[in-house]
């Protein structure tokens, strides 16, 4: 069987639960297959190649085992391996031939081989792919902890019957620190970390790995890795990781919730130029194990490699029955073995499949909307970022109709596109965000934009609701234009009601949204605060980014549902006179 064959049984053995896996690793194999479908195209540059996706594996065939039951063994790659490293050096621009992916993430439970794969990854970085001069560095927040990758890779080509020659392990002066270099090259592997005092700076890096990215209390290495890669042709940032429990951390404040929604079909986000493959027990929307903590699924779900091993199943085990009698150790458990993410602050709003179901197109189109009674909502929460403005349009039967338009500043999109991590610029283009001149959004545009929607669909001036901190500006604007302004109170008593109606209404497919991708974005953001008596509210401060389109919206729903109770079928209908 060929390997492109073998990768496209395993995805689809993944996809259809043959092989036990979790939601993210069922999604990337889905987004695999989705590639190779629309490879080549207009739409999609990339294509897999099959001869450098096997040059590498063939590269990984060439070390041994230096721990466990296969120490001593030639290196044969696991199929989950096949898929990641397939994936990672397979796929190239159809017409220029380099490299598709320039950042990997890569989080499994301990000990399923991520220090070994990545030094071996090292080496081949800095000679066998063959770009001149190349550095590659293991960065880590203790110099300890360098020494896994890095020690790895040191070994490794030690103890190869075809590569202990290639490479020596030196002292190189302009570092000051002991590297290990590819001898006809000259390309090298080097460690940093916070405590040697190793900051990187002036580094060129062909290859960076982010080690244990949850222990990292910054983004400074992955901003070094980042902006000393800019004159690199196909350079690779690649992180690897298990769960943490400090969620303060940009791990996962920043990249994890990121990488998800890379792999999310529901969600808009898309980066064609990220790998990503999380192996973890899957959890439910209070944050609970789907799967029992003893169960073969759970164990399986996190831990592709070892999980499958005898020796790995028992170890996993006693850890388990430990940790049951000692229930400190449980946290270190669910963190490192099943690679959960532990201590959240507050739960995810959204099932972000159901908010994709309520979008309209083909077969759903938008119900008319011209000349109804229409409730905005307005979020201008800061000047210098994204303020929203948001419409809910009741109509009968309990429906709505949702719109939204946001509003950011030209330095603010400058400053985000750099990050290089949402597509602004895309939804600009389309029509979904306007880039206003300057540092600031002026909130006299938005009200021009807000005066201008109404027109546009003949709708009724009514109510238009916002947060008090504007309220005493705000509402004598809103007077002038000739709505009535409501002042909706940003707390429990004043928007629990709305926040859990309208997910219902979105769960019951009662609402109809045109498909924005910067509301969707802003959705898949979301979390709760729970308060007392099972109240909720957004939660702006542990969402991992802006959430101003879905608090507008909530804000506008807090009166249109009330208004929702009056509203007839007839009104829809033709009147008779009999």
């Amino acid at each position: 069987m060929s390997l492109l064959d073998e990768l496209i049984e395993y995805s689809n053995n993944i996809v259809d639960g043959k092989i036990v896996a979790c939601r993210k690793h069922q999604w990337a194999c889905m987004r695999f297959l989705r590639d190779l479908e629309n490879q080549g195209t207009e739409v999609f540059s990339w294509v897999f190649d099959a001869e450098k996706a096997n040059r590498y594996l063939d590269w990984m065939r060439l070390f041994k085992h230096r721990k466990g039951p296969l120490a001593g063994q030639s290196k044969e790659p696991h199929i989950i391996e096949k898929f990641v490293y397939g994936n990672i050096y397979g796929w190239v621009h159809q017409e220029t031939g380099l490299r598709r992916f320039r950042r990997s993430y890569e989080q499994y439970g301990r000990k399923n081989a991520k220090s070994q794969d990545k030094g071996i990854q090292a080496l081949y970085e800095i000679s066998a792919f063959g770009e001149p001069s190349a550095e590659a560095y293991v960065a880590a927040t203790k110099k300890e902890q360098t020494r896994f990758v890095w020690g790895e890779a040191s070994w490794l080509y030690k103890n190869s019957d075809y590569l202990k020659d290639k490479f020596v392990t030196k002292f190189d002066q302009e570092l000051m620190q002991v590297v290990i270099s590819h001898k006809k090259s000259d390309s090298f592997f080097s460690r940093l970390s916070k405590d040697d005092k190793k900051s990187g700076d002036g580094a060129n890096p062909q290859f960076m790995v982010l080690d244990e990215y949850h222990l990292h209390d910054t983004t400074e290495y992955y901003d070094l890795g980042t902006s000393g890669m800019k004159t690199r042709q196909q350079p690779l940032l690649s992180i690897i990781t298990t769960a943490g429990f400090d969620l303060n951390k940009p791990c996962y404040r920043v990249e994890y919730d990121y990488v998800s929604k890379i792999l999310d079909p529901d969600n808009p986000i898309e980066n064609d130029r990220y790998f990503v493959m999380i192996c973890e027990a899957d959890i439910d929307d209070d944050g609970i194990m789907v799967d029992a903590i003893t169960s073969d699924a759970a164990r399986l779900k996190a831990n592709p490699i070892i999980g499958n091993t005898t020796v790995g199943k028992e170890a996993i085990t006693i850890e388990i029955a430990e940790a049951q009698d000692k229930p400190e150790k449980m946290r270190d458990v669910l963190t490192k073995t099943f690679n959960v993410w532990i201590n959240q602050r507050a739960a995810g709003y959204m099932n972000m499949a159901k908010w994709k179901l309520c979008g309209t197109g083909t077969g759903r189109p938008l119900p008319d909307i011209k000349g109804k009674k229409v409730f905005a909502g307005i979020d201008l929460a800061a000047t210098i970022d994204l303020t929203s403005l948001s419409f809910d349009i009741p109509l009968p039967d309990e429906n709505y109709a949702v719109l939204s338009h946001s509003f950011m500043p030209q330095e603010t999109f400058n400053s985000r596109m750099k990050e290089g991590k949402i597509r602004f610029d895309l939804w600009s283009n389309a029509g979904w965000l306007t880039i206003t001149p300057g540092a600031e959004v002026d909130y006299h545009l938005i009200l021009e934009y807000l005066e201008e929607i109404y027109s546009f669909y003949e709708w009724i001036k009514g109510e238009a609701c916002f947060d008090r901190a504007l309220a005493t500006w705000l509402s004598h604007e809103l007077d002038k234009l000739g709505f009535t302004p409501v002042d909706i109170p940003q707390s429990y008593s004043g928007l629990s009601l709305a926040t859990k109606d309208f997910r219902a209404k979105v769960y019951n497919g009662k609402i109809y949204h045109d498909q924005n991708p910067v509301l969707a974005w802003a959705v898949g953001n979301a979390v709760l605060r729970k308060g007392p008596s099972e109240n909720i509210m957004l939660d702006k401060s542990a969402a991992l980014d802006k959430i101003d389109p879905i608090a507008s919206l909530i804000n506008a729903h807090v009166r249109a549902m009330v208004h929702a109770e009056k509203v007839s079928i007839y009104e829809t209908r033709a009147s008779f006179r009999l």
